[in-house]
């Protein structure tokens, strides 16, 4: 299992912020691996909700089908799966002094043979953590401040 978290505090209204992360397809303004994400249902985002994500990571290209599975007034919480892994994305936004802090905690399972890449997607989930934080809070900066 491949295991990432990050803490980072934006200046940002916690209901903004949760109503924002709680629509994965977002994911394409924040999350530098994700190439597109495109919700497979309809209606009011809500437990349940679908979507399907293509992101590339190096030279690999992953297809997920995502879903949010927890939705709080503090954080989110998707599951996204394929034939080769299963990722469980928790985004947990807590008030702070200067707005909110968001602790992204990812942890993603490798299913059969993708197995044996686990040492290598550490090393590259840990560069795409590093920029996900740089790139998901400017896109939480431009929402309205506590």
């Amino acid at each position: 299992m491949v295991h990432v978290t990050r803490q980072f505090t934006v200046r940002a209204d916690q209901a903004s912020v949760v109503d924002y992360l709680k629509d994965f397809s977002h994911a394409t303004e924040w999350d530098p691996g994700t190439v597109s994400c495109t919700r497979l249902d309809s209606g009011p985002v809500q437990v349940g909700s679908r979507w399907h994500n293509v992101s590339k990571l190096v030279v690999v290209k992953a297809e997920l089908e995502y879903e949010l599975v927890e939705l709080r007034d503090n954080g989110v919480v998707f599951v996204g799966t394929n034939e080769g892994s299963r990722s469980v994305d928790t985004i947990d936004v807590l008030p702070a002094e200067d707005g909110v802090r968001v602790t992204y905690d990812a942890h993603v399972t490798l299913k059969g043979t993708a197995k044996y890449a686990e040492p290598l997607l550490f090393l590259v989930f840990q560069k795409l953590a590093r920029d996900t934080v740089r790139d998901l809070t400017r896109a939480l900066e431009r929402l309205p401040r506590a």
